[in-house]
């Protein structure tokens, strides 16, 4: 992975509005479609080794699926930015957070 992929991901995590969220595949697409490259592996490997630094807690699985292994404090970013969860709190509500740019 190169630095103007990983910069074009972490800039593009920076600009989800709080109380929404993006798919890694709805990342990939976008990045995609200005780079020609890369796919929602390679945004969830950016996010992994770069992403501490931005709101990682609304990138998710096409289903809203949390952060594995960080549920708990993406559970707690989204519920304080009032972010639309499932009626069990187990995943977002991606019919109602979605965001594209």
């Amino acid at each position: 992975m190169d630095d103007e992929y990983v910069e074009a991901v972490l800039s593009l995590v920076e600009r989800i509005p709080p109380g929404r969220a993006m798919a890694y595949g709805a990342i990939a697409e976008v990045v995609g479609a200005e780079l020609e490259r890369g796919g929602p592996r390679l945004v969830g490997a950016v996010m992994a080794s770069f992403g501490g630094g931005v709101p990682w807690w609304r990138v998710v699985t096409a289903s809203g699926r949390l952060p594995p292994g960080n549920e708990v404090a993406a559970r707690r970013e989204l519920a304080a930015e009032g972010t639309p969860l499932t009626s069990d709190g187990s995943r977002i509500d991606m019919r109602r957070a979605a965001w594209l740019p």
